[in-house]
């Protein structure tokens, strides 16, 4: 009895210890949705919480990915905050509804005003419209948190595949495109027309089934005794 309730205590405690190395050290800055599909346009949702027991988050900077432009990004308003929009020229124009692009943003900031910093225990949600989604692997939007104490957190590191690092950048995993449905093949040259070149065999088979039933329906009707004069 006392071993079974020393290996549930271990039991117990072993979880515990593998559930508290799976939590992150600290709420970090995310883009949400995680995925998104390449092509069309995407909500994308910064989720910023406060880290701090003795400060508000008074300023939030987004950087948008140099490698990946966004041909349109346009933002929802946030109460209380002021939100501007730097661009870049490109060295490489890109092309977006038959337009060509040579400008694109490349940094949002959005600023509180003295009432609506995120506080201690609170959180603030900034919404951005954007894309057409570039077709690559996933997108990285480096952010910086600026406090009231003056103090910033760079949530500038990229994670390798199994590596957890203090301050991750957001990321967006980019899924290829939908499949477009597929139209019918066309006939290949000198291929028969619809009908012609099938298997005959159902035909075949067809036409003796009913010769067969026609057969016994005649040799019934011959035998049936005929009705008295």
């Amino acid at each position: 009895m006392r071993f079974g309730v020393k290996a549930g205590v271990v039991a117990v405690a072993a979880a515990l210890l593998v559930g508290l190395a799976a939590v992150p050290a600290a709420a970090h800055v995310t883009v949400n949705p995680k995925e998104v599909t390449a092509g069309g346009y995407a909500r994308l949702t910064f989720r910023v919480p406060n880290e701090r027991d003795d400060a508000s988050t008074v300023k939030v900077e987004v950087v948008l990915p140099e490698d990946a432009p966004l041909a349109s990004v346009s933002i929802k308003p946030a109460p209380g905050w002021t939100a501007v929009v730097e661009k870049r020229t490109l060295a490489t124009p890109i092309k977006s509804h038959d337009r060509e692009i040579t400008q694109v943003a490349s940094k949002i900031t959005w600023t509180a005003d003295a009432a609506s910093a995120i506080r201690p225990g609170q959180f603030q949600e900034f919404d951005v419209s954007a894309g057409p989604v570039p077709e690559v692997g996933r997108l990285v939007f480096k952010s910086l948190q600026t406090y009231s104490s003056g103090e910033i957190v760079r949530w500038i590191e990229e994670a390798k595949p199994g590596e957890e690092v203090e301050h991750p950048a957001p990321v967006l995993k980019v899924l290829p495109k939908a499949g477009a449905p597929s139209a019918p093949a066309p006939a290949a040259a000198g291929a028969a027309p619809a009908g012609e070149g099938d298997d005959p065999w159902p035909l075949v088979l067809s036409i003796a089934a009913l010769a067969v039933a026609l057969g016994a329906l005649t040799l019934s009707l011959r035998r049936r005794p005929a009705p008295p004069a």
